[in-house]
């Protein structure tokens, strides 16, 4: 599949409206919604149209966004990654979500650090951001290691929440 990339342990490819079944149930773990958000995705047809409005019409015009995190001795999708452009902000941002069985493993670290390099590598970028909520210790901890830096404090555009905005050039 165009886009797509890999690891010594992972298969990492664009997100796709097959993949609505695991995006349902990852959608819908206890962290996802404490820390990114409830977005009201409750069925595998809630999953398609998310995926179609949200995922695949930023990889048709950005040419990357939202992909699949798939360990290759047993082909299970662990998780996702992706590099997002929101409206009304300069640079893009960096994101994932592991189902609760697979994080601690490494599969974040080693999945997200093949992504700056593919960004950079593949797509020219030359800095990414990366939001996430101050009490979400995880995501702080991946985000130091993968090289990112506190930057101050900053909303999305789909909130007011305020969360930790974090930067890093490429």
């Amino acid at each position: 599949m165009k886009n797509s990339f890999e690891t010594q342990r992972l298969n990492i490819r664009p997100i796709t409206t097959s993949d609505a079944s695991f995006v349902l149930e990852l959608m819908n773990t206890p962290k996802w919604i404490q820390f990114i958000g409830d977005r009201n995705v409750r069925t595998v047809e809630d999953a398609e149209n998310y995926i179609k409005e949200k995922a695949l019409k930023q990889l048709a015009t950005h040419g990357y966004g939202n992909n699949v995190i798939i360990r290759k001795s047993d082909d299970e999708k662990l998780g996702t990654c992706g590099v997002y452009h929101r409206e009304g902000k300069k640079q893009p941002d960096i994101g994932f979500a592991f189902l609760p069985s697979f994080e601690g493993k490494g599969y974040a670290f080693e999945a997200t650090s093949k992504l700056i390099e593919i960004m950079k590598l593949n797509h020219g970028l030359s800095e990414l951001s990366a939001y996430t909520l101050e009490e979400n210790s995880a995501s702080r901890k991946l985000l130091e290691r993968l090289g990112f830096g506190l930057k101050g404090v900053g909303t999305l555009p789909t909130s007011d929440e305020e969360l930790l905005h974090y930067y890093r050039k490429l």
